[in-house]
């Protein structure tokens, strides 16, 4: 065992000391970059800081930051191991290499780990831009090992038929974004209400017109051979602006009567409905397919700077009508004035359990009980029940899937009219699990 001298002591604690403080700075760096928003770097970069621009910078090179990172980490790390075991081998023996090991390890896990990866979490964007041009100068120097040993990596894969960015990302930019919304939302940092209207834009490009559509049955339309005075009753006893004219059978539009075009015909004539020609006032009626999606009907609608269509299926029969409104209120949730009908059809009890019209949409209930029933392979409540029971239940029966039990309290012909839904306190049950006459 030979003496070291007091210099040679300094010399190499310091350089111990100088490699945990630079493990430290890559592993701050390391989570700082991968925690600051890119929006907020993008930001303050268009702003002029220089610091945000050269954060933006290596992150749009995240391969070569990375790899420099790695390399530079390793570096150090096996620098303050040598060093560090020279040292107490030196003064302690061959049991030093234990003392180095023990030590090393300490020193390592608490100031290289986690001590500035626990800063670099709690205020990522400051230690971020404070790193940013520390970190360049880095990347300028390692960029090109890292750039050779990665090409090494990958002819080392391909020995193995495997070649490094061929799989593409498993979530849609979407699916990723819906993703970030329900985790935000579950922390506390997005309100339900701002979720589920971010979810409702991204949800239009998936979603038809059929979805929203007020089917046919619930059309409020006029019968063209009525008298005008009798339309004109007809058109101020209804809650909608534009009524759908037909003639012969309510599948055959005609045409589509604003309200505000009646009045000021009716207003041109001094009152007297007997002069007016409904047919010359009512609009050309707009057909769109019943497989538009949200997103380009709402396109359409501000390109044509028009509130109404009707739909139709592939066989140009009448299926029922759009709105803007009914693509807004899949944003922003239902809208109601003072003209609305109340009916909402979702009653909530007290004992729990919740009383739906079959009519309700799914994606409406989902979004007042903030409930997650799917919507893949049925658009209505009672559809979905029908769907998974794989028959047209009776009144009275029970089902249980998804987590939920529904019992079909009414129905009309083949038509479920009223459900009962309680949401189960036990592990959802996939599939119909059970069904019962009540």
């Amino acid at each position: 065992m030979s003496v070291l001298s007091l210099a040679e002591i300094w010399a190499a604690g310091l350089i111990v000391v100088l490699s945990l403080t630079a493990s430290a700075f890559c592993a701050a760096a390391e989570t700082a970059f991968t925690l600051a928003s890119r929006s907020r770097m993008r930001a303050l970069g268009n702003a002029g800081d220089p610091r945000a621009e050269a954060v933006t910078g290596l992150l749009q090179m995240r391969e070569r930051f990375v790899g420099t990172i790695l390399i530079s980490n390793n570096i150090v790390r096996i620098g303050v191991a040598a060093f560090a075991t020279w040292i107490l081998t030196q003064t302690s023996g061959s049991i030093g290499a234990i003392y180095a090991i023990a030590i090393v390890t300490a020193l390592v896990v608490v100031f290289a780990e986690i001590l500035p990866k626990a800063i670099a979490t709690a205020i990522p964007e400051r230690v971020a831009l404070a790193l940013a041009k520390p970190m360049s100068w880095v990347v300028s120097v390692l960029g090109p090992v890292s750039i050779g040993i990665e090409r090494v990596v990958r002819l080392l894969l391909r020995t193995f038929g495997l070649r490094l960015g061929e799989n593409a990302p498993i979530l849609s930019a979407n699916q990723e974004l819906r993703d970030q919304l329900d985790l935000l939302h579950e922390e506390g940092g997005v309100a339900k209400i701002q979720r589920d209207m971010l979810g409702g834009l991204l949800d239009l490009e998936h979603m038809t017109v059929s979805e929203v559509m007020v089917h046919r049955t619930k059309m409020r339309t006029i019968n063209a051979d009525l008298t005008a005075q009798e339309i004109v009753r007809e058109v101020l006893s209804s809650p909608y602006t534009r009524m759908p004219l037909w003639r012969d059978s309510q599948e055959n539009i005609i045409g589509v009567l604003h309200a505000k075009d009646l009045l000021r015909a009716l207003d041109a004539v001094g009152g007297d409905a007997n002069r007016l020609s409904i047919e010359a006032i009512a609009l050309e009626s707009w057909f769109v397919p019943d497989t538009t999606s949200l997103r380009d009907q709402l396109k359409a609608f501000l390109a044509k700077k028009t509130h109404f269509a009707l739909v139709v299926d592939e066989y140009g029969e009448v299926m029922g009508l759009v709105t803007l409104e009914d693509i807004l209120e899949e944003i922003v949730g239902d809208i109601k004035d003072e003209h609305d009908l109340s009916v909402q059809g979702v009653r909530p009890q007290p004992n729990g359990a919740v009383n739906v019209d079959g009519s309700v949409t799914i994606r409406d209930l989902n979004r007042v009980m903030d409930w997650n029933l799917p919507d893949e392979e049925a658009t209505t409540v009672a559809g979905l029940v029908i769907h998974e029971a794989r028959t047209i239940p009776e009144m009275g029966q029970i089902f249980t899937f998804h987590g939920y039990r529904f019992h079909v309290l009414r129905k009309s012909r083949n038509r479920i009219t009223v459900l009962r839904i309680v949401p189960l306190t036990s592990v959802p049950v996939m599939g119909a699990a059970s069904a019962a006459a009540g």
